[in-house]
């Protein structure tokens, strides 16, 4: 039989907000421009005072063109695309986290576990290695190797405490918890891989890769239609007040773009997507590389556990078991009882690594195919 699992709530991590889906569809055009001129004042002569003061006020209209606005809304829905998706990355990235930390500190458990039962157990071989010591049935060296295998035994679970300590701490860390580490039961979480990964490359990662060079494409038609100049049509009245007259005045301001159209910021978006396309290409390479070395490392965990707790496991147990009824009476010396103990140890270690093995390799696929 299949090693037991269980299965854990991940809702402790911490949740993020969502973020506004904006379209872009309610992009901001140039704000009107308003101003005051007062003409004709405080000078000499016939201009002195007040007298000859003409007062202009007018209002200013930028009017786009080379379709500035629909490229500034295409560049700002590619970015608020992009920052969902990275967004979204985030949680994937943080679920992930959780899991592989989780796999760690039950790991850690299992082998403070483990290392309370050697004790135990090498507990009971010194104190019956003394007793057949002083009936003359061993020599006195069989003893001092008894004590000198349980105080190996009683260091190692102290490393194990620490170990699983670090790991529960680790673990909490994600959640947000200032108190004490929670306890994780040895048991190894039910982390089952996604069936098909991935039948089409289309995981969260290649997606922000994707996103990205939307997004520097969008930036250079943006900076491209900055390229035309827009015009300022502008449209006020002048008093007179000398005359107490007034008049209306249309005025029309084009900027020249004889020395600055904007190259250095279109050769830099131009730059910036071929480093775009560039990421995605790697992304991509690395993605297939990545489920391929998941998956393959999942199937030989996953065969691992089953022959270790279904074979490999129950042999040494009844190794050790027989090994140990025959040295009470007699039959075999200390050393074959630590032999075989040992070699089970040694099992249950690899189980408890080939486990671990398992539930990590499970929490990759379950990022990669993060959709």
């Amino acid at each position: 039989m299949k090693s037991p699992r269980t299965r854990v709530w991940w809702d402790r991590a911490p949740k993020r907000m969502p973020l506004a889906r904006s379209s872009g569809r309610h992009a901001s055009e140039p704000d009107p421009e308003i101003s005051l001129e007062v003409e004709n004042i405080a000078g000499s002569g016939a201009f002195s005072g007040l007298r000859a003061t003409e007062y202009t006020l007018a209002v200013g209209q930028r009017l786009e063109l080379g379709n500035k606005r629909g490229a500034r809304v295409e560049a700002a829905r590619a970015q608020a695309q992009l920052a969902n998706l990275r967004a979204d990355l985030s949680d994937v990235e943080l679920g992930y986290l959780v899991r592989e930390r989780y796999v760690a500190a039950a790991a850690a458990a299992s082998r403070v576990e483990l290392a309370l039962d050697v004790v135990e157990r090498n507990e009971e071989l010194a104190r019956i290695a003394g007793l057949l010591v002083e009936v003359g049935r061993e020599p006195p060296l069989r003893a001092l190797r008894a004590e000198a295998a349980l105080a190996e035994a009683q260091a190692e679970l102290q490393a194990a405490e620490a170990t699983s300590l670090a790991a529960r701490t680790a673990l909490a860390s994600l959640w947000g918890d200032q108190g004490a580490p929670p306890l994780v039961p040895s048991r190894f979480p039910g982390i089952e891989p996604p069936g098909a990964v991935m039948a089409t490359a289309s995981g969260l990662q290649l997606r922000v890769a994707r996103a990205e060079s939307t997004a520097a494409a969008a930036e250079i038609d943006r900076e491209r239609s900055l390229r035309i100049p827009d015009p300022v049509v502008s449209a006020g009245v002048r008093r007179f007040e000398e005359s107490n007259d007034s008049a209306f005045l249309l005025g029309v301001s084009i900027p020249l773009p004889f020395l600055n159209r904007n190259q250095g910021n279109i050769a830099a978006a131009e730059a910036r997507l071929r480093a775009a396309n560039a990421r995605e290409a790697v992304a991509l390479a690395d993605f297939e590389q990545a489920v391929t070395r998941a998956r393959s490392q999942y199937l030989a965990a996953e065969a691992r556990v089953e022959t270790l707790s279904t074979t490999s496991l129950p042999q040494a147990e009844e190794a050790l078991r027989l090994v140990r009824i025959g040295y009470r009476n007699g039959r075999f010396p200390l050393i074959e009882v630590l032999s075989a103990a040992e070699a089970r140890d040694a099992i249950r270690e690899a189980l408890i690594a080939a486990q671990e093995d398992r539930g990590q390799a499970a929490a990759e696929l379950i990022r990669l195919a993060a959709q």
